[in-house]
């Protein structure tokens, strides 16, 4: 197959007035899109926008379906290619048609964005599919886009970036798009005001009882050497009119996070604060950083250093980080190349909005014959939202959780055409379809746990996303 050469074509903009949220209004509107932050350092100098994809896939088991543009350059709902087979061997096929030649410090310049959701795996592998789809989300949806938004909150730059062939008639092209992004930015906007509203009412999809219940055949399969843990979770749903992108300010506010997301995908809507790596790929480099082990912040520097040993003292939550990194450790050597794989921060205490974490990074150098979509999925799903051993905990999972996960526990990020790839673990995610909100929470169940107690954990964290949008 011949690859389309891409060269990427920028415009800079000076934007000290602009913020990723007028930017926001101004770009991607109504329009099927997304925005990617971070309050973290260094990953949280770049954010990204981007509308109207050329390409979009969305996968349901194995059926995949493939949305093209039309002569106008306009993607064409009414007309989808439907195939059969792994869904990422397409978004492999789709993105290995073009390359770039010019170079960049933008990490991500165009490629595909959006959604890996947790029962991805089961097509690699053999993992009983049991449990009913409550929320109706695909198991992959990716937008392809060419042109892009790039804020710079170093620079206070905006960045108008436009991929197009790398001749004559690609270089007319790309002047004209890189005019009308100009001009559609030189528009005024209003930023409307956070509307006040009755606290919504959710529900969850499991009682208290039931859950419990499910913590204690976790603990029998432990005793019984079937695994050391399993993350079992429980999905709370509520009826809303509330704006999906207002969730998304409140929540970068309120709980601003290494990955911050919101996705338009048409059908509904994805808001997002997670604080956890899946795996980042650049340059040949990977890294997963597993977190586990949690306090909440002190009301001052000393009482957050006071919790900070208390949590590295605690020795249910170094056993289980351990046990975390081993498994990272493991992922990782399946891709990497032979000696390269190493600890490179072990066990240090991040303090985040909230709470504080223990987090690890892992590091390897991919090998020559593994591609980023063959990384993903050494890594996917995470060992913090699916257990040890992997496989036999996603079994358990599907035996006693009710739901099919979905968009939950999977990876949301991005597969760039220049071969860098970062994804993120869906926690802390809402997801608004049909005028319901959905947010799902777990809970790492380990030989000692406290049915109760874990129950309380999976209800702690969701109140944290619920506070959020009932502000």
């Amino acid at each position: 197959m011949d690859k389309m050469v891409l060269k990427v074509y920028e415009e800079k903009i000076f934007g000290d007035v602009e913020t990723p949220i007028t930017l926001y209004k101004k770009y991607v509107r109504n329009s099927t899109g997304f925005l990617l932050e971070s309050k973290e350092q260094p990953k949280g100098r770049y954010s990204f926008l981007a509308a109207n994809p050329f390409l979009e896939i969305r996968a349901y088991g194995n059926q995949v379906q493939i949305y093209k543009e039309d002569v106008r350059g306009v993607l064409d709902k009414s007309q989808v290619e439907v195939r059969e087979g792994k869904a990422l061997d397409f978004v492999k096929e789709e993105i290995e048609r073009y390359e770039i030649r010019n170079t960049t410090s933008i990490p991500f310049v165009g490629g595909a964005v959006g959604t890996v959701g947790y029962d991805m795996i089961k097509q690699y592998e053999k993992i009983p599919q049991e449990n009913l789809d409550s929320v109706g989300t695909p198991d992959l949806h990716l937008l392809f886009i060419r042109e892009l938004v790039v804020y710079d909150h170093y620079h206070h730059m905006i960045h108008l970036l436009v991929l197009e062939e790398e001749n004559d008639a690609g270089a007319k092209k790309a002047e004209e798009k890189l005019a009308d992004l100009h001009r559609m930015l030189k528009k005024d906007v209003l930023i409307e005001g956070e509307s006040s509203q009755p606290p919504l009412q959710f529900q969850s999809n499991v009682s208290r009882k039931t859950f419990m219940d499910a913590v204690e055949k976790a603990k029998d399969y432990i005793y019984e050497g079937d695994i050391f843990q399993v993350v079992l979770s429980q999905r709370w749903s509520a009826r809303t009119d509330l704006d999906p992108f207002s969730m998304y300010r409140k929540l970068r506010r309120v709980n601003p996070s290494p990955y911050l997301y919101y996705f338009n995908m048409g059908d509904y809507q994805i808001v997002g604060s997670s604080p956890e790596m899946l795996v980042d790929l650049r340059s040949g480099t990977i890294q997963t950083c597993p977190i586990a082990g949690t306090r909440r912040r002190g009301r001052s520097t000393e009482e957050d250093q006071e919790l900070a040993k208390e949590l590295l003292a605690d020795p249910k939550e170094r056993a289980e980080h351990v046990m975390l990194v081993d498994l990272g450790r493991n992922d990782m050597g399946k891709v990497s190349q032979i000696g390269s794989v190493h600890v490179k921060q072990f066990m240090e205490v991040q303090n985040y909005s909230h709470v504080m974490h223990i987090v690890s990074l892992v590091e390897g150098e991919k090998r020559e014959d593994k591609d980023m979509f063959e990384v993903l999925m050494s890594f996917l799903p995470a060992g913090t939202l699916s257990g040890a051993p992997k496989i036999r905990a996603m079994e358990i999972i599907e035996e006693l959780e009710i739901s099919k996960r979905g968009i939950y526990g999977g990876a949301i990020g991005y597969f760039g055409f220049n071969g860098n790839m970062d994804m993120c673990i869906a926690i802390r995610t809402i997801v608004v379809k049909d005028g319901v909100v959905h947010i799902q929470s777990g809970a790492g169940i380990v030989a000692d746990s406290e049915p109760e107690a874990e129950y309380e954990e999976t209800v702690n964290k969701a109140k944290a996303m619920m506070a959020a949008i009932n502000q």
